[in-house]
């Protein structure tokens, strides 16, 4: 039986080879409008505003009001973070939000990096742009787009921004030094929600590689996970002679018949190409299989009905906190639903996490953000198909949702040029773990410029 099953594997595989020899295809680029109404007949205002992070006393005599009148239900006995966010934890999260969380000064710091704004296909794309406060004599900075996805936003990349543009005052080599550009999604924070359906991943990349070009770069460097994953995925596809090097820590493969060997992994691990760190992360599988439905409820939701469970979330501070914190906890390690605190102060703090919450709260997009995985999840994507020819590093985290070996990477993303097994992490790299992100970037950056 298992020569059986093994002979039909190694078929399957040779089948898929000579089905997989395509041609090196691009997205075609086109064009879209977001906004209100008919696209003006004027061309789009292509400048470029300075923006600047706001609050008053009435966002924040609201925002008490609202927690002041919450209305928790008790967790069952011994239950810790295994039905959701245990509600004799959230009240800590509330009492500190309601008397001590200091929106002003996160409001402050915020600000500490350039933000701006521009039209883009009738939106207004909010994004900051951080540049080297210095750099060694006759250097020029790399260009980094670095893209967020849900439920984050661009604050994930504070902590790592000054590693990246000025990594010799951090303890860092400044081999290489850059110039980091964060957008917003649209629909998520300050980036403006589109007025018409369809903004997928694949419109939100070229609006980005417009904001690119907008800034004046025409070859640049791209880092993602989660949506920002995909969303560089595809702005490699649509024009991969812009894109220096890709950079993710996660991948969304989605037609790959390297899944098929998942249920013979465990005993032919070696003839398949994995590690025995990749047999750690995949196995035992009914284990796997089961944290992952688990931890889908969200996305079906999300990808069917996003504005039902949007209007709860965006009336109801104390829920959308809820909401999106419990993913900060299992997201970062699974094993924290076995935790009464859910371990969410072992990796972040509370102003942190609570700054990430209002900047859904106060920008009113968690329906909009919400609305991405209706976008996206659609019978047929022509990019799910499609290979990926851009020199590509990946940065596998051990807590990661799914662990992706590098066979499956590479089928892909054929030119793979690094792939890392990270020592610690989960699947907000870059707000856990920034310095060993910028450490991996770094690596694949210098790989590429030695070639």
């Amino acid at each position: 039986m298992w020569l059986e099953i093994l002979l039909a594997s190694v078929l399957c595989f040779v089948i898929y080879w000579f089905v997989s020899k395509d041609k090196e295809e691009t997205l075609p680029l086109e064009d879209g409008w977001w906004g209100p109404g008919a696209r003006p007949t004027a061309g789009e205002d292509d400048s470029i505003r300075p923006f600047k992070v706001e609050t008053s006393d009435e966002e924040i005599n609201d925002l008490h009001q609202r927690i002041d009148k919450v209305r928790l239900t008790p967790p069952l006995e011994d239950s810790r973070f295994h039905y959701g966010f245990n509600s004799n934890y959230l009240k800590k999260v509330i009492s500190y939000w309601r008397n001590e969380f200091d929106w002003r000064k996160q409001v402050e710091i915020l600000n500490k990096y350039p933000h701006f704004k521009t039209k883009i296909e009738g939106l207004d794309i909010h994004f900051i742009h951080v540049k080297p406060p210095q750099l060694p004599s006759g250097r020029t900075p790399k260009p980094l787009l670095m893209v967020h996805g849900w439920p984050g936003s661009f604050y994930e990349f504070y902590k790592i921004i000054p590693l990246l543009t000025d990594p010799k005052n951090h303890g860092l080599s400044d081999e290489h030094v850059f110039e980091v550009i964060c957008p917003s999604i649209p629909g998520y924070g300050f980036s403006e929600a589109s007025s018409k359906k369809g903004l997928n991943s694949v419109a939100t990349a070229r609006i980005f590689y417009k904001l690119m070009l907008r800034l004046g770069f025409q070859q640049f460097y791209i880092q993602g996970g989660d949506w920002g994953a995909l969303i560089c995925t595809n702005m490699a596809q649509l024009v991969p002679s812009h894109v220096k090097g890709l950079h993710l820590n996660m991948a969304l493969i989605f037609r790959n018949v390297y899944t098929l060997t998942l249920f013979l992994g465990r005993r032919f691990g070696g003839f398949f190409g994995y590690t025995e760190r990749d047999l750690e992360l995949m196995y035992p599988f009914k284990k796997i299989f089961f944290s992952i439905i688990r931890e889908s409820g969200y996305m079906h939701i999300q990808s069917t009905k996003p504005d039902t469970v949007g209007c709860a979330l965006n009336d109801s501070p104390v829920g959308l906190a809820a909401y999106i914190l419990e993913k900060f906890s299992t997201w970062t390690n699974s094993e924290s639903r076995d935790l009464e605190d859910g371990g969410l102060e072992r990796k972040f703090s509370l102003d942190d996490l609570l700054t990430g919450i209002m900047l859904y709260w106060t920008t009113a997009t968690i329906t909009s953000s919400q609305r991405f995985y209706k976008e996206n999840m659609t019978p047929y994507n022509k990019h799910e198909a499609m290979k990926v020819y851009v020199p590509t590093a990946f940065a596998a985290f051990p807590y990661e949702l799914i662990h992706f070996p590098e066979k499956w990477v590479k089928s892909k993303y054929p030119k793979l040029t690094s792939y890392s097994y990270m020592p610690r992490g989960g699947h907000f790299a870059a707000f856990e773990e920034p310095e060993l992100l910028a450490q991996d970037i770094c690596k694949f950056v210098g790989l590429l410029e030695r070639q």
